[in-house]
């Protein structure tokens, strides 16, 4: 136990006055010592006595703020460390698409259809909107899970250190709704920021780094590297919650589209490098916002195994329990002065 103000229990030695001071005969016209001893009432006297030095000792306690401060303590439950990499780019200010944009042009059957749906989307929610009550539900459903989270577009940026907090977890997710992203993405930076984020954390259980995207990065030769290395040395696995919006190609080419552009197309290529770097990696793709669900489902299922870590318990102030008992005890000096007999009847 510390204490906010300890220089106030200087004055403890003050809490015992009541065992010097002079008592007064029970009555005025009554000679005690002809009495015999009563040791009940030898009893109940050092009571009150007791009762009025914990009062003063008691209310100095309080008043220098006693407090318990944080501390760690080790639990064992059943899930794993998560990384929430969640794409914060304009396009994600757009609604969802599943189809790709139609190869004939004009007022064809198949163009008016399209048309028709992309003008219907527009009316739904947004994919960054759809994202974050997805996210925030499948949090909400882990409680044993210590989540870190990072917002990216030209630059990552760290909005939570790793915790099992429900609150901050749920107000780092939705933190993100307000105000429009940047036009511009950069998912390598980002990858490596959640990496580095494990960094020297003892290894407790399963590691997962969530990109939430609805585009992809074409990665140059020194951030693949970078991304690989630290890939290797957390032991984490990927796993790629990619948006389809309506004019998306996907992450795999149709038989169709020439070779040339698996490494032209952002999405062709990080998928086919995240499938290089011999770590876990899943890919999922989600058109709809049923789709997304049915992805967070699917990782909800899979990472649930048994998990290690260190939660902090808050610091908590006990100034109030030091209150009470001076309360208490001048309630009951208070509740005897008002029995106290003080003539014959």
């Amino acid at each position: 136990m510390s204490f906010d103000q300890p220089l106030w229990l200087v004055l403890l030695p003050l809490a015992l006055l009541p065992l010097f001071a002079r008592t007064r005969g029970a009555l005025p016209n009554a000679w005690v010592a002809l009495l015999p001893r009563d040791r009940g009432s030898q009893l109940l006297h050092g009571l009150l006595r007791g009762a009025a030095v914990l009062a003063l000792a008691a209310v100095v306690v309080g008043i220098a703020g006693p407090y318990r401060p944080e501390y760690e303590v080790e639990r064992v439950g059943r899930g794993a460390e998560i990384v929430l990499v969640l794409d914060r780019s304009r396009s994600m200010d757009q609604s969802f698409g599943g189809g790709r944009k139609p190869s004939v042009s004009g007022t064809g059957p198949e163009a008016l259809d399209y048309y028709a749906k992309l003008r219907a989307n527009e009316a739904r929610e947004t994919k960054g909107v759809v994202a974050r009550r997805v996210l925030s539900e499948f949090a909400a459903k882990r409680p044993d899970d210590r989540f870190g989270m990072i917002v990216f577009s030209t630059l990552p940026l760290r909005v939570l250190e790793f915790t099992q907090k429900s609150e901050v977890i749920q107000a780092a997710i939705n933190a993100g709704n307000i105000g429009r992203g940047l036009s511009e993405t950069n998912i390598g930076l980002a990858l490596e920021s959640a990496l580095a984020s494990f960094g020297d954390r003892p290894y407790t259980g399963s590691r997962i780094v969530m990109l939430v995207s609805d585009g992809g990065d074409r990665l140059d030769p020194g951030a693949r590297d970078r991304i690989a290395q630290l890939a290797r040395k957390t032991r984490a696995a990927i796993y790629w919650i990619y948006i389809r919006s309506a004019r998306s190609p996907g992450l795999l080419p149709d038989q169709t589209e020439p070779p040339a552009n698996a490494d032209a197309v952002p999405e062709y290529f990080l998928h086919r490098y995240f499938l290089s770097l011999g770590t876990p990696y899943r890919p999922y793709e989600a058109g709809t916002p049923e789709a997304l669900q049915q992805a967070i489902d699917d990782v909800n299922r899979l990472e649930n195994l048994p998990i290690t870590y260190q939660d902090t318990m808050p610091r908590r102030d006990l100034s109030g329990w030091g209150y009470a008992a001076a309360l208490a005890s001048v309630l009951l000096l208070l509740g005897a002065n008002l029995l106290e007999l003080r003539r014959w009847a």
